[in-house]
């Protein structure tokens, strides 16, 4: 059994805190919108800041939206370090399993690592229902020594746990996720798209592909949800659009050209203006529909 304490309890972090609690561990919880009372029903514990729970736990897990969010639980007031700093000499380990920038990421350890304790990120991919069904793919930026002591307690977490390298290497990893998930995405709306208005059955199309060499995770999960217009997330398009631009702004410091990439952020900005934040990133076929619709009227003038 490990103390383990646990930031942010959003769609993603509660059922994964709910997995380290179910696997014997004690676990030490903080969230902005305060604690899910399933959670304190199974036995997990309700504190006020992050600094409370780094008092409690050996290991502190993070589950936040951004960079910023990151950095105001570790750094700000009552964050993290609070406690590393003042606390009993104890080497503890944050685990940071958000989607952020790997640049800051590298700082973050840094700073961490200069006061003696370790850090690991370990951003996840499979969404909602891999979270809830303890299936996440794991990439994981840490010391190899770390990265052996955390994988037991991230294996409840996670079907496929990677070391992929030092302290950045998987956010980096999480990037090319990104990249690779939401071109996929936009080809899948453009093709059902297609199929739609040619006057073809899309899911009778979805399902012969998923035989083919389409054959994809994203044909399968968000082309069905396209189908049946079920655009509850899932993976929320503003989180989704936050990691191209964490993609287009870290290809850029490398002076690498990204055109799909920037694209596709494009169509999530548009869907944002189209008050679109909240929605499943499978939405983004509803702004295409919206600009081949406009196609369709152009032609018709």
């Amino acid at each position: 059994m490990t103390n383990i304490g646990f930031i942010g309890l959003g769609i993603m972090g509660k059922p994964m805190a709910g997995h380290l609690i179910k696997g014997g561990h004690s676990l030490f919880l903080h969230s902005r919108s305060r604690v899910p009372g399933d959670l304190v029903a199974l036995g997990g514990r309700e504190f006020f800041s992050p600094k409370e729970v780094a008092q409690h736990a050996d290991i502190i897990i993070t589950m936040l939206p951004d960079t910023p969010d990151v950095e105001k639980v570790l750094f700000g007031e009552n964050g993290i370090i609070e406690e590393l700093r003042l606390g009993s000499g104890q080497v503890k380990t944050i685990v940071d399993m958000s989607s952020i920038s790997p640049l800051e990421t590298r700082k973050f350890a840094a700073r961490i690592n200069a006061l003696g304790h370790d850090y690991v990120d370990a951003p996840v991919s499979g969404g909602d229902v891999g979270a809830q069904n303890a299936m996440l793919t794991i990439m994981v930026g840490a010391n190899a020594t770390v990265f052996e002591k955390v994988r037991p307690i991230l294996g409840l977490l996670g079907k496929n746990v990677v070391h992929v390298g030092e302290n950045g290497a998987g956010q980096v990893c999480k990037i090319a996720n990104q990249i690779i998930v939401s071109s996929a995405i936009e080809a899948v709306a453009e093709a059902l798209l297609f199929v739609s208005k040619a006057g073809v059955d899309p899911d009778k199309v979805r399902r012969a592909l998923l035989g083919g060499f389409a054959a994809s995770r994203v044909l399968e999960v968000h082309g069905e949800r396209m189908i049946n217009r079920c655009f509850e997330p899932g993976f929320r398009i503003e989180l989704h659009q936050k990691d191209l631009n964490i993609a287009l702004d870290s290809a850029s410091a490398l002076g690498v050209s990204l055109p799909n990439t920037a694209t596709v952020r494009e169509l999530f900005s548009a869907c944002l203006a189209h008050g679109g934040a909240k929605w499943d990133n499978s939405a983004i076929v509803k702004i295409l529909e919206k600009l081949a619709d406009h196609e369709i009227r152009k032609h018709l003038e």
